[in-house]
Parts: structure tokens; C-alpha cells; sequence
């Protein structure tokens, strides 16, 4: 009888265990488990985590990382969750969602690999920490015969150093790269000089030049190289200080090593100063043009240093004047004690005078007196003039005035003929060819003759190499009868040319009307045009002007790349990165929220969450009354089964001692009643399902995940199961 009763509490026990929920584990990403692991599936081991994450990094790079793993036993679902401390997540891939830009994780389960990006912190930020871990299941639909593995990446941060410039020997001075100075006058300009020099050999950048007046600074000239008169006046005193700059750093300010007064000049009251005075002292001269040391107004050749004076007034200097008290003569140029304007030869030293006036003087004259002849130089005895061939002792006439004396002249009466070189009867001025006595004529005056020339009537022509009726020099292509014209000169025939009035185009592969040349795509009909550079044509490139944008699916006007939802024509940026186009989200600077079904400026997740807490606050009260009630029952149960049993031991007892005779009736109606009425009147209450998940499709719907394992969608009104 005790076994019987212990086997009874036993059972109790077991059944209030079985009334205990199990805690279910997520199909979807969790955030923040990247140094843990998925701890909630067991481990088979095995698995080894792959990732691209750099050793180290340059502030501000963006680097691609890929998340994987190796080993293990055959996987068909996959999750990961990455961590990173300093830097940025991004631009994710196909089943990747970010969490403030420190955590990425999985969207469902069906990958084994995922990609994303990570820009780099700030300069300065120091090493980034990184915790990875990556989930291989089995497919099995339980936490059991899962691996997982964990890793961790510190990436070390890449510095520059860089060294700060130096100016030195800084100084002002009246011209770039002249000296130093002390004084200026009010009309001068002031210039800075300095030298600049790196270690780094970084070209100077930005570099500070201040000027100051009287001590105080002039800003209007800051950074300025010079400081032009009309900001000085008599009086004052004016310096520099220049700070090297190789863009990055500042170097060490220093002050130039003079101060410059600024004075005033004009010795001689003339109104020329000084400075710009060549006789600063004689109040009548302030210019020497042409620096003879005689003032401008003084010199008679102001712009000659070579004459100053003019004593006969010729217009011809002292210095220079053969003559210099003879107004009629100042030269003579050839030495002969002459002056160039009575000498008939100014220039010949041997001749003086001309007596006949034929230009020949008198001492060279042969004929002085016959004005007609000066000269016998064959020493025929015919003067020069007269003889028709002076310089020829054997000939002094010409019958037929042809140029050729008449002894030697094969035709002396025919002033179009003298010579027969070739003896072909034709003299050779009409001979074409004199020295050829197979030509005469030149029909074309090409220098070839009829005989011979194949274009006889064109002086352009005389040859056809290759036979195509087009002279070689008009042919283009002289050895080629396929070709003779070559309309823009490109070196390919019009024949063969596919544009032959284009020098830049020869060919047309593709037959598109554009030349190879300028065709972006030559084996490409559809295509010719690439503005923008990206290797797409411009027919095909949604948005032909920007090189980083082909494609847009949604024809929105925003490229798939830049395009957070490229299939969706009404969404395209997505500012909280939750998944839900700006457009269709109610709270677009919030990843936490999208919806607000109630139009109370609370989003759904948020409202969700309070509602979730009420559901279990509801769902555990409901629980402990049903747990009450179950013990309730059990302890009326065993109670009375004790009872029963004791009553049942009496009762026998009775029934033997004062009832032999009578036959024993059972009692099991009474205790079965007993016992089970309170089991069949308990009512047993579900426990509502949890939203595990909620997610708005591109379609605008928004969907809930239950960890039941159902789905709902809600209709605008209410909520309803898929």
C-alpha cells in the first residue's frame, strides 16, 4: 500500500514538470553573441571562422568583408553575428541586416556565407576590436548537432607621421629675390622672401605670411607676397613673419630680419623723386635716355650715347660729324678727302669725279668723254655698250639678235634657233628634247615627251603603273588598280574606306554608322557612346552621366547602386537602415520602428513590446491558476485516495466480523466520481503566442513572426494569420 502511494506523488511530480514551457531558440539574427557563440545550440566543433577583415587599416577606408567558415559536417542552415568596436558596417549584402553600424547578423538561415562593408574610424581612433562568430546547423529543425566557433581580429590603425616644414632667412626687400632693405619710398612695393624646406619633401601648402604696420597687423595683405604703395605712407615702418605650411602642419613662425621705412625723396624739388631721378641735384634734368651722363634736355641726341653735341647744325653729332663746322659735309666715307657730298664716289676712294656722267669715274673710264662707253673689256676695240659680246674677243655681233654670235651660230639668220645638239634637223630652242633624237615634241609640257608619255595632253600625267586609266601621280595608290582616290588622306583607299571623307575613320565593324575609332563599343551595332566611362554604352546606361550608375530597375531615377531598394520605383534610400524604404516608414530616422498603426506617434515594435509584456504578464497568470488548479486536483486526489483506501481496510474489517452472511458490494462508483470530476471540469488555457519577429515587405505589408511558428499580416485593422 506505501508503494502504491508513492507511485501516486511520483506521477504528480512528472506531470507538473510536463506543464513547464520550453524555451525555443530564434531562426532570425541575434545582435551582440559574437563573443559568445550561439551557446543555445549545441556544439559538434569543427568549425573554423573565415572572414576578410583586414590586419590593418587607413582612416576612413572602406574594406569588404566576407563572412565564412571551413570544416565541420554538412551544413543546409547558417547564421553569424559580427561585433566590431570602432568603425562602420555597411552597404549589406543578400540575408544581412545591421545594427547600429557595430553588429551585423544573419536574416534567416538559409546561407553559409555573407558579405558587407566596414569603413574604417577616423584618423587617431587607435586598434578596432572585432568578434565574429558563425553558426553551421544540420537542417534538423532542433538546438542538437549544430557548430558553432568564435573569433576575434584586432586591427591595428596605419599612422603617418608627418614632419612640419621650416621657413628660414625671411626678409622684405623691394623685388622678389633682391636684397634686403631698410628704407622704401611711399611709391615702392614691398615684397616677402623666405626660404621654404621639408624632410618630408611635402610641397608647400597654405603657408601663413602676415604683414604689420607700426606693429600692428594688416590683414587685408594676409597670405599676400607682397604690399603694393598704395597701402604705405611716409613714416611708417613695416615688417613679416611667415609660417611654413605643407597643408597638413604648421611650422615655426619667423619674423623677417629687417624692418623697412617707408620715406620720402626729391632732392632738386623737380617732382621726380630720387629714386627715379638720374640727376637728383639739377632741378632742370631727372632723365638720361640713353645714359651718356647728359640729362635729356641738355643732349641734342637724347637717345644716342654716342653724341651730345651738334656744333654746324646738320643733324649729324660732333662725335660722328667728318665736318663737324661744315654744315654741308659730315662724312667721308671712303677717305679720300673728300666730303661724301661733293665726291661723285662717295664710297670709291680711287674716284672723284665723272666728267662724261656715265657712273663711271674718271680714272676708270676708258671713254671718259663718251658718255655712251666707259669700257673695252675684251679689248676688241669695241666699247662694251656697243659690243654685243663685250666679254668676248671672238664675237661683237648678232645678225639675228638671238644672244649667240653670229660665228657660232648654226642659224644666224633665225633669232629663234643656234644650236642642233642632237643633229635631228630642229633646232634646240624648238627641240623639246635637244639632246634627244628620239623627241622633239612635249604636247602636255610635262617633261616628258609625246613619245614616251602615256598621258601626252596632261602635263599632270605621264605614267600608269597600274593600268586602272588614273596617272600615277594623281593615283593615290600607283601601284594598286583597286584604288586610286583617297579623299582624307588616312593612307586607305575611298574603295575600302567606310568613311572615306573622314581622316579619323576607316572602319565600321559593327555597321552602326560610327567609325571604330570614335566607337566606344566597334563590335557593338547597339552601342557607340560611353559618356560617362563605365564600360556600359549609353543606350544601355540607365544613367549614361554618371560612372558610377548603370542600371535602374525601379526606373526611379536613382541607380541600383546608390538605390537602397533598386526594384522598388517608390523607396530609395533607407536613412535608419532598417530594411523599410523612408517613404513607407513612419519613423525613417529610427531602425527600431517603421510602423505606426495607430497613428499615435508610438511605433508598432515599441506598442508591440507593451502588449507582449501584458500577453505574458496574462499568459503567466493563466499558467499559475492552471498549475493551482492541476495541484488542487492532484492533492483532492491523493487525499482522497488515502481515504479510500482506509475506508476500504474498515469496511473489510466490518464485513468480516458483523456481515459474513452478506454478499460485499463494490465501492468504486463513489471514488472514481470523486476523483475525476475536478480533472473533467478544469479548463486548460493555451498560452498566446509570442512575436519573435516583425518586418514590412516592399510591397508595404508588415508581417509578424510567432514563436508558434505561425505568421500573421496585418490587414490595416487587425492582424491575420497567413
Amino acid at each position: 500500500m506505501k508503494s502504491y502511494k508513492r507511485s501516486i506523488l511520483c506521477f504528480a511530480v512528472l506531470f507538473l514538470l510536463a506543464t513547464v514551457p520550453a524555451i525555443q531558440g530564434s531562426s532570425s539574427g541575434k545582435h551582440n553573441q559574437a563573443s559568445s557563440g550561439c551557446t543555445c545550440h549545441s556544439n559538434a566543433g569543427g568549425i573554423t571562422v573565415t572572414n576578410d577583415f583586414p590586419t590593418s587599416y587607413n582612416a576612413g577606408q572602406v574594406y569588404n568583408i566576407n563572412i565564412g567558415h571551413t570544416g565541420g559536417t554538412s551544413a543546409f542552415v547558417g547564421g553569424f553575428n559580427v561585433m566590431v568596436d570602432k568603425g562602420t558596417l555597411q552597404n549589406a549584402g543578400t540575408g544581412v541586416q545591421i545594427q547600429s553600424g557595430t553588429s551585423a547578423t544573419h536574416t534567416g538561415s538559409s546561407q553559409l556565407g555573407w558579405a558587407f562593408d566596414w569603413q574604417a574610424p577616423v584618423s587617431g581612433s587607435g586598434s578596432v576590436s572585432v568578434n565574429i562568430a558563425v553558426l553551421q546547423g544540420n537542417g534538423n529543425g532542433l538546438d542538437t548537432g549544430d557548430g558553432w566557433g568564435t573569433d576575434s581580429v584586432s586591427i591595428a590603425e596605419i599612422v603617418v607621421q608627418n614632419t612640419p616644414p621650416v621657413a628660414s632667412n625671411a626678409y622684405v626687400s623691394l623685388t622678389q629675390g633682391s636684397g634686403q632693405i631698410t628704407q622704401a619710398y611711399h611709391d615702392q612695393e614691398l615684397f616677402a622672401n623666405y626660404d621654404y624646406t621639408d624632410d618630408d619633401d611635402d610641397v608647400e601648402s597654405n603657408t601663413q605670411i602676415r604683414w604689420s604696420k607700426d606693429g600692428t597687423a594688416v590683414s587685408q595683405r594676409n597670405d599676400f607676397l607682397n604690399v603694393p604703395q598704395s597701402y604705405t605712407s611716409i613714416g611708417e615702418v613695416w615688417t613679416m613673419t611667415v609660417t611654413p605650411s605643407d597643408g597638413s602642419d604648421l611650422g615655426t613662425a619667423v619674423a623677417s630680419a629687417n624692418s623697412v621705412e617707408i620715406i620720402d625723396y626729391d632732392s632738386d624739388n623737380d617732382g621726380y623723386g630720387d629714386q627715379n631721378d638720374a640727376f637728383p641735384d639739377d632741378p632742370n634734368e631727372h632723365q638720361d635716355s640713353d645714359s651718356d651722363g647728359v640729362g635729356d634736355n641738355a643732349d641734342v641726341f637724347p637717345n644716342d650715347s654716342t653724341e651730345t653735341i651738334d656744333t654746324d647744325g646738320d643733324g649729324v653729332g660732333d662725335n660722328g660729324d667728318w665736318a663737324p663746322n661744315d654744315a654741308t659735309e659730315s662724312a667721308d666715307t671712303d677717305g679720300d678727302g673728300v666730303g661724301d657730298n661733293a665726291d661723285a664716289f662717295p664710297d670709291d676712294a680711287t674716284e672723284t669725279i665723272d666728267t662724261d656722267g656715265d657712273g663711271v669715274g674718271d680714272n676708270a673710264d676708258a671713254f671718259p668723254n663718251d658718255p655712251n662707253e666707259s669700257s673695252d673689256f675684251d679689248g676688241d676695240g669695241v666699247g662694251d655698250i656697243a659690243d654685243v659680246f663685250p666679254n668676248d674677243a671672238t664675237e661683237s655681233s648678232d645678225a639675228d639678235s638671238d644672244g649667240v654670235g653670229d660665228n657660232a651660230d648654226v642659224f644666224p639668220n633665225d633669232a629663234t634657233e643656234s644650236v642642233d645638239s642632237d643633229g635631228d634637223g630642229v633646232g634646240d630652242n624648238a627641240d623639246v628634247f635637244p639632246n634627244d633624237a628620239s623627241e622633239t615634241i612635249d604636247t602636255d609640257g610635262d617633261g616628258v615627251g609625246d613619245n614616251a608619255d602615256v598621258f601626252p595632253d596632261d602635263a599632270t600625267e605621264t605614267l600608269d603603273t597600274d593600268m586602272d586609266g588614273v596617272g600615277d601621280n594623281a593615283d593615290v595608290f600607283p601601284d594598286d588598280a583597286t584604288e586610286s582616290l583617297d579623299t582624307d588622306m588616312d593612307g586607305v583607299g575611298d574603295n575600302a574606306d567606310a568613311f572615306p571623307d573622314d581622316a579619323t575613320e576607316t572602319l565600321d565593324t559593327d555597321m552602326d554608322g560610327v567609325g571604330d575609332n570614335a566607337d566606344a563599343f566597334p563590335n557593338n551595332a547597339a552601342e557607340s557612346t560611353d559618356s560617362d566611362m563605365d564600360g556600359v554604352g549609353d543606350n544601355a546606361d540607365a544613367l549614361p552621366n554618371d560612372a558610377t550608375e548603370t542600371l535602374d530597375d525601379d526606373g526611379d531615377g536613382v541607380g541600383n547602386n546608390a538605390d537602397a531598394f533598386p526594384t522598388d520605383a517608390s523607396e530609395s534610400a533607407d536613412s535608419d537602415v532598417d530594411g523599410v524604404g523612408d517613404n513607407a516608414d513612419a519613423f525613417p530616422d529610427d531602425a527600431t520602428e517603421t510602423l505606426d498603426t495607430d497613428g499615435d506617434g508610438v511605433g508598432d515594435n515599441a506598442q508591440l513590446i507593451a502588449e507582449n509584456l501584458a500577453a505574458e504578464e496574462e499568459a503567466a497568470q493563466k499558467q499559475m491558476f492552471t498549475i493551482i488548479g492541476v495541484v488542487a486536483v492532484l492533492i483532492i486526489g491523493v487525499v482522497g485516495a488515502v481515504l479510500f483506501m482506509r475506508r476500504g481496510e474498515d469496511s473489510t474489517d466490518e464485513a468480516v466480523k458483523d456481515f459474513s452472511s452478506l454478499s460485499v458490494q463494490p465501492q468504486s462508483t463513489p471514488v472514481q466520481q470523486t476523483y475525476q470530476q475536478p480533472v473533467a471540469q478544469q479548463p486548460v488555457v493555451a498560452a498566446e503566442p509570442v512575436v519573435l519577429q516583425q518586418w514590412t515587405d516592399e510591397a508595404g505589408y508588415t508581417w509578424r513572426q510567432m514563436d508558434d511558428g505561425s505568421n500573421y499580416w496585418w490587414t490595416g485593422s487587425e492582424w491575420k494569420r497567413s
